[in-house]
């Protein structure tokens, strides 16, 4: 059954007292902040001459780097995809500062439902975690992103009791050698 979300009739669904709302920053409040979009909250927050703006913006930066400049600031996180999570975790460790330690991240499936240019943002991403000495793990269908890879475990041969083998082990270019692969046969179309 679908989420039944009422409109609260006291504030008009802004979760704000109007006293809350009559406080504005450059024109605007609370309510209008938590209503733009990342990709709107750096620009406006760019605009402004204080320091502290450019703070926050530079804050919100890898939101829009792991391609969540469409995400709203106030947006519930239960309405966030799996991979949009998984994207706002990356995006809060690059945001963090520089750490000696080195972590392992595993990402299943974090492309379900980029666009493209927001794949190549996400690698980006992959790549400044591998830059800085952690290492990536992702579990993934998508072409553009396992073309990428520095190493590829395939399994299969097929789902369920069909599957659960190794496949291959190796480099891309090692996968697309193999004959009767299903994998192999999807990367060789977009290697070509």
């Amino acid at each position: 059954m679908a989420d039944v979300q009422m409109v609260c009739e006291s504030c008009g669904g802004t979760r704000f007292k109007p006293d809350i709302l009559e406080v504005k920053y450059q024109g605007k409040n609370i309510n209008d902040v938590l209503n733009m979009s990342v990709e709107e909250a750096i620009n406006f927050f760019m605009a402004q001459k204080e320091p502290i703006s450019h703070r926050i913006a530079d804050k919100l930066q890898p939101l829009a780097s792991v391609g969540l400049s469409y995400v709203k600031l106030g947006q519930s996180s239960s309405t966030l995809s799996g991979g949009e999570s998984q994207r706002v975790k990356l995006a809060s460790f690059l945001g963090k500062e520089s750490s000696s330690d080195s972590t392992l991240f595993i990402f299943d499936e974090p492309t379900t439902g980029l666009h493209f240019h927001d794949i190549k943002k996400l690698m980006d991403s992959f790549n400044a975690l591998i830059t800085k000495g952690h290492s990536v793990i992702v579990v993934e269908h998508n072409m553009d992103i396992v073309k990428c890879a520095d190493w590829i475990i395939d399994l299969g041969p097929e789902g369920g009791d069909a599957g659960g083998y190794v496949n291959f082990e190796g480099r891309p270019e090692g996968l697309i050698e193999m004959e009767h692969n299903y994998t192999a046969k999807a990367l060789r179309m977009k290697m070509q």
